[in-house]
This record gives structure tokens, C-alpha cells and sequence, in this order.
């Protein structure tokens, strides 16, 4: 039987919260897409007000005049792409690089409880608690295995645990992962 590549990961305790290191800046976007849709808001209420008020008007130039200057402030508006705002929450950039980000919950374990650990190209977190008294017992496991893509080398990978529960391991990505890039041909049929 062929022997396994093992390596323990040290978990790096930090007195931060992933909720306010991570999602600081939620508030501030949830914020500022408000106010632009507060403010498109605003333009299509004037255009329909201008819309109205020129609907009940006798002369047909000034009508004209304001919807072409309604037209063309749509027309001059960017168009926003949404997709590209779309990420994925597993691999960030990191400067030129690219890690790959895992969270795990294990809020209800004490960092004596929790194991990271590689086996071969897995990623291994175990917790464990048990608790024994004369009234009650209480016994709970987690267990998460995690594939790694080929390249990633385990004596890089980074794990720190926040004070809200959160653990977090970080897996730098190989260039050969993230530098190439192939285009697909589409086929139309």
C-alpha cells in the first residue's frame, strides 16, 4: 500500500471577527446602490412628470425639446455589466496571484478542538468536542474534506481562525492554475 503525504496545518488564532473584516464593506456598497437608485429613481419621476405636464401642453416644440433631452441623458448613461461583478467567494486575488479561500463554522469548538490537516491533495478539517458530566453528555464531530487542485503545495497553505468561529484557510493557487486561458469555440447549429 502506497504511503500518504501528510502535513499538519497550524492554525493562526487572530482576535478579528470575519463579519467585520470581510463584510465591512457590504453596509458601504448596500449604501451607494441605494443612492443610484435613489437617483434613477429620481430622473424617471421627472421624466414622468415632464411626461405628464407635457402631455396636457397645446404646443408640440417644447414637448419635443424635453423628450429628446430625456432621451439622451439614457442614452448617455453606462450601461453596467453585471456579470462581471459576479465572483467567486473560493478564489481571490491576491496581487499578482490568485488563493483559494475556504470558511468553515466551528463556532461551537475551542481551537484545541480543530485539526487542518493535507492528506495526498485534500484538504482535512476535523473538530471534536466532547463533554461528560453526571447529568448530561454532549458529543458533536465536524468533519469537512476538501479536494485541492494539482499544484497547490501544502506547506503553503494558511488557516487562521477569527474570534466569531470562522476558520480560514487560504491555498495559493500555482500560476499553471490561473495563467491560462483558452477560448471555447461555440458550435451553431
Amino acid at each position: 500500500m502506497a504511503e500518504s503525504n501528510k502535513c499538519n496545518i497550524p492554525i493562526k488564532l487572530g482576535d478579528f471577527s470575519v463579519i467585520d473584516t470581510e463584510f465591512a464593506s457590504i453596509r458601504e456598497r448596500f449604501d451607494a446602490e441605494m443612492r443610484k437608485m435613489e437617483d434613477e429613481m429620481a430622473k424617471f419621476r421627472s421624466e414622468l412628470m415632464n411626461r405628464e405636464a407635457n402631455f396636457f401642453e397645446t404646443t408640440s416644440s417644447s414637448t419635443t425639446t424635453q423628450s429628446n433631452a430625456g432621451n439622451t441623458a439614457l442614452s448617455q448613461r453606462p450601461k453596467q455589466n453585471y456579470v462581471s461583478d459576479i465572483n467567486s467567494p473560493l478564489i481571490q486575488e491576491d496581487g499578482d496571484n490568485k488563493v483559494l479561500k475556504l470558511r468553515f463554522d466551528v463556532s461551537q469548538y475551542t481551537p484545541e478542538e480543530i485539526v487542518v490537516k493535507t492528506v495526498d491533495n485534500k484538504l482535512l478539517v476535523h473538530a471534536k468536542h466532547e463533554e461528560k458530566s453526571d447529568t448530561k453528555s454532549v458529543y458533536r464531530e465536524y468533519n469537512r474534506e476538501f479536494l485541492l487542485p494539482k499544484g497547490v503545495a501544502p506547506e503553503s497553505i494558511r488557516s487562521s481562525l477569527s474570534k466569531d468561529g470562522v476558520l480560514t484557510v487560504d491555498a495559493p493557487l500555482p500560476p499553471s492554475l490561473t495563467a491560462a486561458e483558452t477560448l471555447i469555440p461555440i458550435a451553431h447549429h
